[in-house]
């Protein structure tokens, strides 16, 4: 494939739009936010890669223009909107007959500036484990947050002819089992971590976290799960339960405990199932990062024939492990 096969309209749907994402859901309003992994901005992404083809790769591949790249305001969804359209196909690494043949390291030589090339496709490299690696534990958290929905059903279950242990010993393992996901995705959303920024992960946490926080599941005179006990810590956002506390209002009124503890119930597991519906954060990030997975694996040989095999990405590193289990259950 020479240089000119790789049009300007391609590198600016196929390459820059797959730094941006814009995954709004029917019921969360129409503001757009951009996501990012390992502390880049996905619109930053967007501009490396046109500033990026606007300084060499434009020349290389003999375009006279990259006009109209800084007004693409489309994001990931223009690239999957055009994904059938014919002017957006990356063309086959043997369009025409012609493949640029690699040198030992890996670069086009035949190109005026291979070192570019390759870190582009170094680049690219990078974001397709990224990509992989986000959709493996949104993945993840989808599951476990259906777990948590029926986790919070079980408390319905409870009754004033419950003894008071028992009530105990459901509330300890209801925080035990909160605990256990805030924990298992709290190094995903750090900083640095696989889903930091990432919309339909931050607002599946707030708004579980407000579930049990709020005042608003009270019953009979009990405000709220805090009234029995059961409170979020500000510091490490896990729930600790005030064992005294809850006995104190069971003394005093117990009817009250048991029918918050029955809205609780119902409103937990309805945030959960919402969260987890069609058309919602969730399902909707997982829709576009799957797309724009299988664009980059449908184009990636015509990408690396075009500009080098780019670096691998370092294996040690969360990201990558977290690719490869999206290829172990996936079979990428």
């Amino acid at each position: 494939m020479s240089a000119s096969n790789v049009t300007n309209a391609n590198i600016k749907l196929a390459l820059s739009s797959l730094g941006r994402s814009s995954d709004q859901t029917s019921t969360g309003g129409t503001g757009q936010r951009m996501d990012s992994v390992q502390g880049v901005s996905f619109s930053d992404i967007a501009l490396r890669v046109a500033s990026l083809q606007e300084q060499t790769l434009g020349a290389l591949m003999n375009s006279s223009s990259t006009a109209g790249l800084a007004n693409d305001s489309g994001g990931l969804n223009a690239l999957l909107a055009s994904l059938n359209s014919p002017v957006t196909t990356v063309a086959s690494s043997s369009a025409g007959g012609s493949i640029n043949s690699l040198s030992a390291t890996g670069r086009v030589s035949a190109l005026s500036a291979p070192e570019a090339a390759y870190q582009l496709m170094t680049f690219i490299n990078k974001q397709e484990l990224a990509y992989q690696s986000q959709f493996s534990e949104l993945s993840q958290m989808q599951s476990a947050l259906s777990e948590m929905q029926q986790n919070a059903q079980n408390l319905d279950g409870i009754g004033t002819s419950t003894d008071n242990e028992n009530i105990k010993s459901q509330l300890q393992k209801f925080a035990s089992q909160y605990n256990d996901w805030v924990k298992r995705f709290d190094a995903d959303m750090q900083t640095d971590g696989i889903l930091a920024g990432t919309q339909a992960a931050q607002v599946s946490r707030y708004e579980l976290e407000q579930s049990v926080s709020t005042v608003l599941n009270g019953r009979n005179g009990v405000r709220g799960l805090s009234d029995m006990g059961l409170t979020i810590d500000p510091g490490s956002k896990l729930v600790v339960l005030d064992t005294a506390r809850l006995d104190s209002a069971l003394a005093s009124n117990k009817t009250g405990v048991v029918n918050t503890l029955h809205e609780f119930s119902a409103n937990f597991a309805k945030s959960a199932e919402m969260l987890n519906s069609d058309g919602n954060f969730i399902k909707n990030r997982l829709d576009n990062l799957s797309r724009a997975i299988n664009f980059i694996s449908e184009n990636k040989p015509a990408l690396q024939s075009e500009f080098g095999l780019g670096d691998t990405p370092q294996s040690s590193s969360p990201i990558t492990q977290a690719a490869a289990a999206y290829k172990l259950l996936y079979g990428v």
